[in-house]
């Protein structure tokens, strides 16, 4: 048996909670804590001195919002006083599990909620209210703590106790019960090593700053051909302030403001918006640029340009349209050996600013191999940001069993840092935050890396380490091989 408690307030509650833990070998201690505040008080005085290791609170409640219905589940982020810090990641493990959940606020109250009271309730977001999870959660103390419960009726079918709903209610109890069991055996008390340098680069912030100033001088909307960097948190954000993402320009009205992503764009992109006569603002990272006028400059030297990057990519598709005619994408040491240059004497390369340190060596060690004149750019076209969060990442794989990498899955820059840690011999994850983290990630391991690439806002690290503190005591420190001071300036068109 495990060392964790879950209370049901309610007979019947418990009853759904067993059934639901009958397959695990060692299930926790499912005990009923009594309906209302007052046996929930009683009983919490009661649970102070115990010996357990983690508390959960299940069982039904009301939906105070519209958007919930019978049997969805709510993960407590606050119940009363009390914090559940690792609420996101219980939530997203239930998900996973076929069962709608979110996480957000409970409320506990001392009777049933009326049709009017709901409203107000949930006014400042709370999702739910019951009548025993405050003082229970409460009983936790340090320890960690977590509340689980069912929407049984809502503003919409509002009923006195859990009549109507509570049968689809009772399910999810029961289909919940393995994942919260899922949950208690994934509390330890672990270290988390920070890399740095990680998170945003100078290029980066630069696109994020273009856009909101361009919002801020324009009003909405302002259009941005593809993603202005590849973070789904990010374009979330300036969405919601009057960003409107496109996949080409035929998606812009005639005369409005686009601006180019931070991956850059070909020629022939720039040719229509000038055709189009929309305004455009250029947010192509200047370390990109660089690579683009590298391009052209070999291209009108009459070398076949060897680009090393990814099919599909931005980046790439931007570069390889600066001088269609001389670049060939060059992906493995495969595609290198198929090369037919028009010249063998005449061969440079380049690369993708976002690639693996380790993957652009092999690829352009068998480009020097097969062309031994082969022309090299006049300085590294993997960005220093790219290098830095590589050589850092490298150094916490080597002391953690685990290393979680926040970022999207489209960041070229956040998937390479994943493939770093593998080659190191290092499992490691990519995630776009903490509700992505699978708790079995976390069995048996003590030392947890943690980075993010990029593209990955800093409060994502924040809100990850948060959500582990959840799971038991936590202690974080950093281990930095190379601090960052780079700036890159604004185009003239959002300078105040």
């Amino acid at each position: 048996m495990t060392d964790a408690i879950i209370c049901a307030p309610m007979r019947i509650e418990a009853r759904a909670i067993r059934r639901g833990l009958r397959s695990i070998a060692d299930p926790p201690q499912v005990l009923r804590t009594g309906y209302g505040t007052g046996r929930s008080a009683d009983r919490a005085g009661e649970l102070k001195a115990g010996s357990f290791g983690q508390l959960v609170v299940m069982g039904v409640g009301g939906g105070l919002t519209t958007d919930l219905s019978p049997g969805d589940l709510v993960v407590g982020t606050e119940v009363g006083v009390v914090t559940c810090p690792s609420a996101p990641l219980l939530a997203g493990e239930l998900r996973r599990a076929g069962l709608p959940a979110r996480a957000g606020r409970i409320t506990t109250v001392d009777h049933l909620v009326r049709r009017s009271e709901r409203a107000s309730l949930g006014a400042d977001g709370t999702l739910l209210a019951d009548m025993e999870s405050a003082p229970l959660a409460a009983a936790a103390g340090d320890r960690p703590v977590a509340v689980v419960r069912a929407v049984s009726d809502t503003p919409h079918r509002p009923v006195a106790g859990i009549v109507s709903g509570g049968l689809a209610a009772l399910r999810s109890l029961r289909a919940a019960a393995p994942v919260v069991q899922r949950w208690a055996a994934a509390c330890a008390p672990r270290q988390v090593l920070l890399a740095g340098p990680r998170s945003f680069c100078a290029g980066v912030e630069r696109a994020i700053e273009i856009v909101e100033r361009a919002l801020e001088l324009q009003g909405a909307p302002v259009y941005v051909r593809k993603q202005i960097v590849h973070n789904t948190r990010v374009v979330g954000e300036l969405e919601g302030r009057g960003a409107v993402f496109v996949d080409e320009l035929d998606q812009v009205p005639d005369g409005a403001t686009v601006v180019f992503s931070a991956h850059g764009v070909s020629p022939a992109v720039r040719a229509e918006a000038s055709r189009r006569g929309l305004a455009v603002i250029d947010a192509t990272c200047p370390l990109v640029s660089k690579v683009h006028a590298e391009a052209r400059r070999f291209a009108a030297d009459g070398y076949t340009v060897a680009l090393i990057g990814h099919a599909g990519h931005e980046e790439v598709e931007g570069t390889l349209g600066e001088a269609p005619d001389s670049t060939v994408l060059v992906q493995t040491p495969e595609d290198v050996a198929r090369l037919r240059p028009r010249d063998s004497g005449r061969v440079a390369y380049l690369m993708q600013t976002t690639l693996s340190v380790d993957e652009a060596a092999e690829v352009s060690g068998a480009l020097r191999e097969r062309f031994p004149a082969m022309r090299a750019p006049g300085s590294d076209d993997i960005c220093y940001a790219t290098t830095n969060r590589q050589a850092a990442v490298r150094a916490v794989a080597a002391e953690s069993d685990l290393v979680l990498v926040a970022g999207s899955a489209n960041s070229s820059n956040s998937v390479r840092l994943v493939e770093t840690c593998e080659r190191a011999g290092t499992p490691a994850h990519l995630i776009d935050g903490a509700a992505d983290i699978q708790l079995g990630w976390l069995t048996g391991v003590s030392t947890i890396g943690l980075t993010a690439g990029a593209s990955a806002p800093p409060a994502v690290v924040e809100e990850i380490i948060s959500a582990l503190s959840g799971l038991g005591p936590l202690s974080v420190s950093e281990r930095v091989t190379t601090t960052e001071s780079i700036r890159f300036g604004l185009p003239k068109e959002v300078r105040q």
